[in-house]
Protein backbone atom coordinates (compact mmCIF):
# COMPACT_ATOMS: atom_id res chain seq x y z
CA UNK A 1 0.00 0.00 0.00
CA UNK A 2 3.23 2.09 1.11
CA UNK A 3 4.06 2.30 -2.50
CA UNK A 4 0.76 2.53 -4.04
CA UNK A 5 0.60 6.19 -2.46
CA UNK A 6 4.32 7.03 -3.17
CA UNK A 7 4.10 6.37 -6.78
CA UNK A 8 1.28 8.60 -7.06
CA UNK A 9 3.27 11.24 -5.65
CA UNK A 10 5.53 10.72 -7.95
CA UNK A 11 3.49 10.51 -10.65
CA UNK A 12 2.07 13.86 -10.38
CA UNK A 13 5.61 15.39 -9.13
CA UNK A 14 6.65 14.43 -12.55
CA UNK A 15 4.16 16.05 -14.05
CA UNK A 16 4.16 19.20 -12.35
CA UNK A 17 8.34 19.24 -13.47
CA UNK A 18 7.28 18.67 -17.09
CA UNK A 19 4.68 21.73 -16.73
CA UNK A 20 7.13 23.68 -15.48
CA UNK A 21 10.09 23.06 -18.23
CA UNK A 22 6.98 23.91 -20.59
CA UNK A 23 6.26 27.16 -19.05
CA UNK A 24 9.87 28.10 -19.14
CA UNK A 25 10.16 27.14 -22.84
CA UNK A 26 7.54 26.23 -25.54
CA UNK A 27 4.40 27.41 -23.89
CA UNK A 28 5.63 30.91 -22.15
CA UNK A 29 4.43 32.92 -24.89
CA UNK A 30 0.91 31.45 -24.48
CA UNK A 31 1.56 31.71 -20.32
CA UNK A 32 2.55 35.56 -20.93
CA UNK A 33 -0.10 35.88 -23.20
CA UNK A 34 -2.44 34.67 -20.64
CA UNK A 35 -1.07 37.32 -18.06
CA UNK A 36 -1.76 39.81 -19.75
CA UNK A 37 -5.22 39.23 -21.29
CA UNK A 38 -6.22 38.77 -17.57
CA UNK A 39 -4.23 42.00 -16.36
CA UNK A 40 -6.30 43.87 -19.22
CA UNK A 41 -9.27 42.51 -18.33
CA UNK A 42 -11.94 45.37 -17.56
CA UNK A 43 -14.59 43.31 -15.34
CA UNK A 44 -13.82 39.56 -13.80
CA UNK A 45 -11.81 36.51 -15.29
CA UNK A 46 -14.60 33.75 -15.54
CA UNK A 47 -13.64 30.29 -14.87
CA UNK A 48 -15.85 27.50 -16.40
CA UNK A 49 -15.10 23.55 -16.17
CA UNK A 50 -16.81 20.54 -15.57
CA UNK A 51 -16.91 17.60 -13.38
CA UNK A 52 -13.22 17.52 -12.02
CA UNK A 53 -11.94 20.42 -13.82
CA UNK A 54 -14.91 22.08 -12.67
CA UNK A 55 -13.80 21.73 -9.02
CA UNK A 56 -10.55 23.04 -9.96
CA UNK A 57 -12.14 25.91 -12.05
CA UNK A 58 -13.45 26.67 -8.60
CA UNK A 59 -10.29 26.65 -6.88
CA UNK A 60 -8.74 28.67 -9.32
CA UNK A 61 -11.87 31.36 -9.25
CA UNK A 62 -11.42 31.62 -5.72
CA UNK A 63 -7.59 32.20 -5.63
CA UNK A 64 -7.50 34.83 -8.47
CA UNK A 65 -10.10 36.18 -6.24
CA UNK A 66 -8.19 36.42 -3.36
CA UNK A 67 -4.64 37.42 -4.47
CA UNK A 68 -6.42 40.63 -6.18
CA UNK A 69 -7.95 39.69 -9.93
CA UNK A 70 -11.05 39.90 -9.43
CA UNK A 71 -13.06 36.25 -11.13
CA UNK A 72 -15.41 33.95 -10.65
CA UNK A 73 -16.98 30.48 -11.25
CA UNK A 74 -19.04 29.79 -13.41
CA UNK A 75 -21.06 26.04 -13.63
CA UNK A 76 -21.61 25.25 -17.62
CA UNK A 77 -24.58 23.69 -16.84
CA UNK A 78 -25.90 26.49 -14.96
CA UNK A 79 -24.81 28.42 -17.70
CA UNK A 80 -26.69 26.80 -20.27
CA UNK A 81 -29.81 27.51 -18.44
CA UNK A 82 -30.00 30.94 -17.50
CA UNK A 83 -26.34 31.77 -15.77
CA UNK A 84 -24.42 33.07 -19.15
CA UNK A 85 -25.56 36.44 -18.59
CA UNK A 86 -22.76 36.20 -15.81
CA UNK A 87 -20.32 36.90 -18.76
CA UNK A 88 -20.45 40.09 -20.01
CA UNK A 89 -18.02 42.46 -22.75
CA UNK A 90 -15.13 43.06 -20.85
CA UNK A 91 -14.63 39.88 -19.04
CA UNK A 92 -11.71 37.42 -20.24
CA UNK A 93 -13.17 33.31 -19.80
CA UNK A 94 -10.70 30.50 -18.82
CA UNK A 95 -12.27 27.02 -19.59
CA UNK A 96 -10.86 23.92 -18.47
CA UNK A 97 -11.38 20.75 -20.06
CA UNK A 98 -8.65 17.74 -19.93
CA UNK A 99 -9.99 16.46 -23.60
CA UNK A 100 -10.76 19.67 -24.89
CA UNK A 101 -14.07 17.90 -26.16
CA UNK A 102 -16.36 18.44 -23.25
CA UNK A 103 -19.99 19.37 -24.67
CA UNK A 104 -20.97 22.08 -22.46
CA UNK A 105 -18.04 23.91 -22.13
CA UNK A 106 -18.48 23.71 -26.72
CA UNK A 107 -22.02 24.50 -25.90
CA UNK A 108 -20.46 28.25 -24.83
CA UNK A 109 -18.43 29.13 -27.53
CA UNK A 110 -20.92 30.78 -29.57
CA UNK A 111 -21.77 33.09 -26.83
CA UNK A 112 -18.08 34.08 -25.55
CA UNK A 113 -17.22 35.03 -29.48
CA UNK A 114 -20.89 37.03 -29.76
CA UNK A 115 -19.76 38.68 -27.25
CA UNK A 116 -15.89 39.14 -28.39
CA UNK A 117 -14.76 37.86 -25.17
CA UNK A 118 -10.96 36.18 -24.90
CA UNK A 119 -11.21 33.07 -24.47
CA UNK A 120 -7.95 31.50 -22.53
CA UNK A 121 -7.68 27.34 -22.67
CA UNK A 122 -6.59 24.68 -20.19
CA UNK A 123 -6.48 21.52 -22.01
CA UNK A 124 -4.80 18.35 -21.95
CA UNK A 125 -5.10 17.65 -25.62
CA UNK A 126 -1.57 18.96 -27.06
CA UNK A 127 1.01 17.03 -28.42
CA UNK A 128 4.58 18.49 -29.74
CA UNK A 129 2.45 21.88 -29.89
CA UNK A 130 -0.51 21.14 -32.08
CA UNK A 131 -3.72 21.62 -30.78
CA UNK A 132 -5.84 18.92 -31.65
CA UNK A 133 -9.35 19.58 -29.85
CA UNK A 134 -12.07 22.02 -30.31
CA UNK A 135 -11.44 23.99 -27.53
CA UNK A 136 -8.11 24.72 -28.27
CA UNK A 137 -8.35 25.46 -31.76
CA UNK A 138 -11.33 27.82 -30.73
CA UNK A 139 -9.29 29.85 -27.65
CA UNK A 140 -7.30 32.93 -28.22
CA UNK A 141 -4.73 31.17 -25.81
CA UNK A 142 -4.18 27.75 -25.07
CA UNK A 143 -2.41 26.33 -22.43
CA UNK A 144 -1.43 22.82 -22.39
CA UNK A 145 -1.89 20.86 -19.07
CA UNK A 146 -1.37 17.34 -20.63
CA UNK A 147 -0.03 14.45 -18.73
CA UNK A 148 2.41 11.06 -19.70
CA UNK A 149 -0.05 9.26 -17.19
CA UNK A 150 -2.68 9.45 -14.70
CA UNK A 151 -1.96 8.61 -11.65
CA UNK A 152 -4.54 6.00 -11.04
CA UNK A 153 -3.76 2.71 -12.01
CA UNK A 154 -6.43 2.22 -14.41
CA UNK A 155 -5.58 5.54 -16.23
CA UNK A 156 -8.50 7.12 -15.98
CA UNK A 157 -9.11 9.08 -13.08
CA UNK A 158 -8.22 12.79 -13.10
CA UNK A 159 -5.12 12.45 -10.69
CA UNK A 160 -1.80 14.05 -12.74
CA UNK A 161 -3.81 16.03 -14.79
CA UNK A 162 -6.38 17.82 -12.15
CA UNK A 163 -2.97 18.79 -10.27
CA UNK A 164 -1.18 20.19 -13.03
CA UNK A 165 -4.49 22.02 -13.97
CA UNK A 166 -4.28 23.46 -10.45
CA UNK A 167 -0.99 24.39 -10.32
CA UNK A 168 -1.18 26.21 -13.87
CA UNK A 169 -3.77 27.91 -12.17
CA UNK A 170 -1.57 28.80 -9.05
CA UNK A 171 1.10 29.86 -11.36
CA UNK A 172 -1.12 32.51 -13.57
CA UNK A 173 -2.87 34.02 -9.82
CA UNK A 174 0.94 34.55 -8.44
CA UNK A 175 2.17 36.18 -10.99
CA UNK A 176 -0.87 38.36 -12.04
CA UNK A 177 -0.65 39.64 -7.85
CA UNK A 178 2.98 39.90 -8.52
CA UNK A 179 2.37 42.40 -11.54
CA UNK A 180 -0.55 43.82 -9.98
CA UNK A 181 1.79 44.76 -6.89
CA UNK A 182 -0.30 42.96 -4.80
CA UNK A 183 0.74 43.63 -1.07
CA UNK A 184 0.25 41.63 2.53
CA UNK A 185 -2.23 44.24 3.40
CA UNK A 186 -4.44 43.72 0.15
CA UNK A 187 -4.57 40.34 1.35
CA UNK A 188 -5.40 41.17 4.69
CA UNK A 189 -8.19 43.02 3.36
CA UNK A 190 -9.80 40.30 1.31
CA UNK A 191 -9.16 38.26 4.29
CA UNK A 192 -10.89 39.19 7.28
CA UNK A 193 -11.45 36.33 8.88
CA UNK A 194 -9.36 33.05 10.23
CA UNK A 195 -5.75 32.94 11.20
CA UNK A 196 -4.87 34.60 7.33
CA UNK A 197 -6.57 37.77 8.43
CA UNK A 198 -5.33 38.31 11.90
Amino acid sequence: MKHIGENVVRIEADALRSLADRIAGPMAGAFQRSVELMIGCAGRVVVTGMGKSGLIARKIAATLSSTGTPALYLHPVEALHGDLGMIVRGDVVLALSASGETEEILALLATIKRLQVPLIAMTGDEINDVKRSTLSASADVSLDCSVDKEACSLGLAPTASTTTMLALGDALAVTLSEKRGFKEEDFANLHPGGKLGK
